[in-house]
């Protein structure tokens, strides 16, 4: 007698035969290592708030790199962190990042380096601006191209001013610097899932908040607007973040533009799950489900702290 209903078993009876029926897998290169520099020699610190997470010196970085690299590990997201305050810094020949970035190049020519463009990290009140929108892009565009001179393949703006990516653009190209690529953190949520990342690029608010520029966790057709904008003013790829409370803005975006999109795994995220495992409450697994899930959402590539674990598991 014919069965009356589908049998969806029989797709799961063992690992192979899931395997043949699985719609979404993660790859390595799919991954960006998100990494925190300091400036000095055999620096590893330890950050608090997000475990097994660390700020390295350059030396430091390229110690984890080469053998990272020759697993697989196709890209890097350098963020650095100043000893002290000061702007300056941010678009300095000698600064950190500006002295990491061809270091890094040298060591690993084949690795994708990728920079991250604010001013958060520098500024005396740990915002992302100087007070005008206008000026402060101006600025991240001399950052950027303080990135690209140093040998960055992709600057990634991270600000949420208006307009960064059009200043930025004309800046690249002025300096002759046009097949740099930005990756634009174009929905970026006022989240409060940033709070280890703070401890870890010393960039918490003294004052105030980020809702005046970063976006309204409420609002998902504005997003669209957001990316939309960066991407005519010359974003070739964008971000998402964050992620695991913003699967319904991944999964659009990718229905909705052409251009690869980038989920950001943030700082609370990470946090959360190694607390959950480190406890008991949940097995490690749950990992990588989880970024199986901003996989599947619709993100071309992830930016996750869990990037040197997914590359050694390769």
């Amino acid at each position: 007698m014919k069965d009356h209903f589908t049998r969806f078993r029989q797709r799961r009876v063992d690992e192979a035969t899931r395997a043949r029926h699985r719609e979404t897998t993660l790859a390595v290169r799919d991954f960006i290592w998100p990494v925190f520099i300091v400036e000095g020699r055999s620096v590893r610190q330890p950050i608090a708030s997000m475990p097994d997470v660390y700020r390295f010196s350059a030396d430091t970085l390229l110690d984890e790199l080469v053998p990272l690299t020759g697993r697989g590990l196709a890209s890097v997201l350098l963020f650095g962190v100043p000893a002290t305050k000061g702007i300056e810094q941010a678009w300095a020949a000698d600064g950190i990042v500006q002295q990491a970035v061809p270091l890094i190049k040298k060591a690993v020519p084949a690795l994708e380096v990728i920079t991250d463009v604010c001013l958060c990290s520098f500024t005396a009140d740990g915002h992302c601006h100087v007070g005008d929108n206008d000026k402060t892009c101006e600025l991240l565009a001399r950052i950027a191209v303080s990135h690209a001179t140093a040998g960055a393949d992709i600057v990634a703006p991270s600000d949420m001013m208006d307009g960064r990516v059009w200043f930025i653009k004309q800046a690249l190209t002025a300096h002759g610097f046009a097949a740099t690529q930005i990756m634009s953190y174009a929905a970026k949520y006022a989240s409060g899932y940033y709070g280890p990342f703070r401890d870890a690029a010393d960039c918490a608010p003294k004052h105030g908040d980020r809702k005046t520029y970063q976006m309204d966790p409420a609002n998902a057709i504005e997003a669209m607007d957001e990316i939309a904008a960066d991407i005519a003013e010359g974003a070739h790829s964008v971000i998402v973040k964050p992620a695991l409370a913003y699967l319904d803005i991944i999964a659009h975006a990718r229905q909705k533009f052409s251009c690869p999109i980038v989920a950001y795994n943030v700082s609370g995220e990470y946090a959360m799950l190694k607390h959950a495992v480190a406890s008991g409450a949940m097995k490690s697994d749950v990992i990588r489900e989880t970024l199986l899930g901003i996989k599947r959402a619709g993100a071309h590539r992830i930016i996750s702290y869990f990037t040197p674990d997914i590359v050694r598991q390769r």
